[in-house]
């Protein structure tokens, strides 16, 4: 049962950035194998903190997919968490305002940089590469 002041969210969708745009596409959660996959065959981007795949989908809905992982070189269960923790923050505040309506992304985690980057860094980083792969496409 979620506490009264917490708004019920439908599964597999992030809650909103404070501070996100009105009209902004609504994130849902990359959790199928055929998802990440699909999105391994897109175009990438690296930075300091983590890699980005991005690609458009063709299947007409105008959500944004976003999907998060990290491999064991990341560390344990505790960081990868960590890692993928951040990212998700990140992804929260950086993508509504910059995804690509009917886009998939996926954030992948680097050993050490992304739990250890400063977060304002790592949102530059994000969005640096969101910024690189829309310019490509």
């Amino acid at each position: 049962m979620t506490p009264p002041e917490a708004p019920a969210l439908a599964a597999g969708t992030l809650p909103p950035a404070a501070s996100s745009c009105a009209g902004a596409p609504e994130l849902q959660v990359l959790r199928k194998r055929s998802q990440f996959l699909a999105a391994a065959r897109a175009d990438k981007q690296g930075t300091a903190s983590m890699l980005i795949q991005g690609r458009p989908r063709h299947d007409g809905s105008d959500h944004v997919g976003v999907g998060f992982t990290c491999s064991k070189k990341v560390g344990n269960a505790v960081a990868r968490n960590r890692a993928k923790r951040r990212m998700r923050e990140a992804a929260r505040l950086s993508l509504p305002g910059m995804a690509r309506p009917g886009w998939d992304y996926v954030l992948i985690g680097k050993p050490r940089a992304t739990a250890d980057r400063p977060f304002p860094a790592l949102i530059s980083d994000l969005r640096y590469a969101l910024k690189t792969l829309h310019a490509r496409a």
